[in-house]
């Protein structure tokens, strides 16, 4: 297995479990050094797709995930790295046990954009549903969009 972050609305365990039922939350974590944002406007149906990128003092929240091999090409297809929209990237995750390796999904676009109101209210209430902090889930629902 490999271990997944997962961030926007692919905190939602309930989300993963149709998008990769072979996989397990392990728990969660915060990437540090990593903001969430948004671009790829003309890629997206509704706006501009969510994305990370580096940024010093930020932190991200995430989900992890044991993803299975069976899950892996499912994930890859959801998330459009055969088409280019998304690409994986390694990454070190901060959990309570310590830091481990993971991969995320990162945008194969330029930051920039806003997403629609719906896509915000789904990443928030993702966020709240993996047990984000309250300022972490407040400060997703304050976004423009």
């Amino acid at each position: 297995m490999s271990l997944y972050a997962a961030y926007a609305g692919n905190l939602d365990a309930r989300l993963m479990s149709r998008r990769a039922p072979h996989s397990p939350l392990r728990g969660t974590g915060w990437l540090s050094g990593w903001r969430l944002t948004f671009g790829g406007e003309q890629m997206g149906w509704e706006g501009a797709l969510a994305t990370v990128v580096e940024a010093p003092g930020a932190q991200l929240f995430v989900a992890l995930y044991d993803i299975a091999p069976m899950d892996e090409e499912s994930m890859d297809r959801w998330e459009g790295v055969g088409m280019d929209i998304y690409r994986r990237m390694r990454v070190r995750v901060h959990t309570l046990e310590g830091d481990e390796a993971a991969w995320i999904y990162v945008l194969n676009g330029y930051e920039g954009g806003l997403p629609s109101a719906r896509y915000l209210g789904e990443i928030a209430d993702a966020a709240e549903s993996a047990g984000a902090p309250h300022d972490y889930v407040m400060e997703l629902r304050k976004r423009p969009c």
